[in-house]
């Protein structure tokens, strides 16, 4: 990060929108001189539609370096091993082989960090842009500060939820200055605080948003006449992001509060949600978490653990599907792929209505309403050809099954490693080679420490 805002503070601000590609369901205005463009021109009297391809330029780079963002939780959460031909590191760093320990100073470490921040730096520029125009209304600059907050809030939490107890840094808005890295609950108390300011922001901004989102915000859209969000549909991401975190703070009575401002349904499709979109267009990503069935060299094989432990009759079995053959690296072998996604070009998920349907469950475990909680799990259970749930109404028994559900209904969209550290229950994550190690959070970067 520090080396990225150094070099972001002299370079022309094309180099920013480089990341500012196509993405399907926008389009984009020409700015002029797009080549030439500085950072300073941007900040001071920025037009529509600087900040529209700023904000096209800050989605597009929430995609980035996804793929090694899921391997380090999903291998680390025992969801998946990550067989590569060209690097030992998946197999032996990731799952503490032998004497293997987590590096400070190598790729599965330094680029998620690098490139949530240089996310978080768009957003920073996005906010010093709209603070510092006349050229827009004033509805129209609550509505890019909302958006911004919200996804500075959701890129801060990721790298957070990659180093957990060592923190991150929250103030990077100076690059000769960058603030300190702060303690995990400092900084999940701040994550909730941008929320809540996203939300301000988005409150006082009614109307259709000024600027057009990737087709991974259309769930939202409520009605057929639109193909752009409202403030208000917007927000609803916000809050359901803020209920996230407040199940991570252990907040549950406020996160049950925040999922009645979001999306959240227990009738709603499980899938409706926030996405992040890919394409075949020219200059655009494709899908990183997609691998071909049976494929070999660079392959996602499923845990063995998830077929032999999941419930006959569950259709969450098809999230994984058989190999011809078993795939086998590093003592380590699997018989089937991950297969969550088609195709290169499949929406990957945010955050979704089944997420939020189990928030609901946890929240109303820990407040006490284990009806309420039953209600909600047999949601999910009989949504997945499972029988409505049986067991004990206790607040033990209950919160294994809400885990239990957790594993296979966001299988492999980084929350295993997740919930089992914040229930404390890393112990029961599977070791599968003598010597091996689960981890609990991953290092600072090196550079970090310069």
């Amino acid at each position: 990060m520090k080396d990225y805002i150094e070099q972001l503070k002299y370079k022309p601000v094309a180099v920013l929108l480089a990341m500012a590609l196509v993405l399907p369901g926008c389009e984009i205005n020409e700015i002029g001189d797009p080549n030439n463009p500085t950072i300073e021109s941007v900040l001071e009297n920025a037009t529509i539609d600087d900040l529209n391809n700023l904000v096209v330029g800050t989605e597009s780079g929430m995609r980035n370096v996804l793929g090694t963002y899921y391997d380090d939780v999903g291998v680390v959460g025992r969801e998946h091993y990550r067989f590569s031909g060209a690097d030992p590191r998946f197999t032996s760093d990731l799952l503490g082989a032998g004497s293997a320990v987590l590096d400070n100073n190598t790729f599965y470490t330094t680029n998620p960090w690098a490139t949530r921040y240089r996310v978080v730096k768009n957003t920073n520029i996005l906010i010093g842009a709209v603070n510092n125009t006349d050229l827009i209304s004033e509805e129209q600059a609550q509505s890019y500060l909302g958006f911004a907050k919200t996804i500075k809030a959701h890129q801060l939490l990721m790298n957070l939820t990659l180093m957990n107890e060592n923190g991150i840094r929250l103030d990077v808005d100076d690059p000769e200055n960058l603030g300190p890295v702060v303690s995990k609950t400092e900084a999940l108390t701040a994550i909730a605080a941008l929320l809540d300011e996203g939300q301000g922001h988005l409150l006082n901004a009614p109307g259709v948003l000024p600027f057009p989102l990737s087709s991974g915000y259309n769930d939202l859209i409520s009605s057929s006449d639109r193909t752009v969000l409202t403030s208000g549909e917007f927000l609803e991401f916000n809050r359901a992001l803020a209920a996230r975190v407040a199940v991570y703070r252990e907040n549950f009575a406020e996160a049950l509060t925040m999922l009645e401002a979001s999306f959240f349904g227990l009738d709603q499709p499980f899938e409706k949600g926030i996405y992040y979109a890919f394409s075949t267009l020219p200059g655009d990503q494709l899908n990183p978490l997609y691998t071909a069935p049976n494929s070999a060299g660079e392959v996602r094989i499923a845990h063995p653990s998830y077929i032999a432990d999941i419930a006959p009759n569950d259709d969450r079995a098809s999230k994984v599907s058989l190999r011809d053959a078993p795939a086998t690296q590093s003592g380590l072998t699997g018989q089937y792929d991950v297969a969550l996604y088609a195709t290169n070009t499949d929406q990957v998920p945010i955050i979704r209505n089944e997420e939020l349907i189990l928030i609901y469950a946890e929240a109303n475990i820990q407040t006490g309403n284990f009806e309420e909680a039953v209600r909600a799990l047999n949601v999910i259970r009989t949504g997945h050809g499972l029988q409505p749930y049986a067991g004990p109404r206790t607040e033990q028994a209950l919160l294994d099954e809400m885990l239990e559900q957790r594993r296979y209904s966001l299988y492999f969209e980084g929350h295993r490693w997740v919930d089992m550290r914040r229930y404390g229950r890393l112990d029961e994550l599977p070791i599968d080679r003598v010597g091996d190690d689960v981890w609990e959070s991953f290092p600072i970067p090196f550079a970090e420490n310069l």
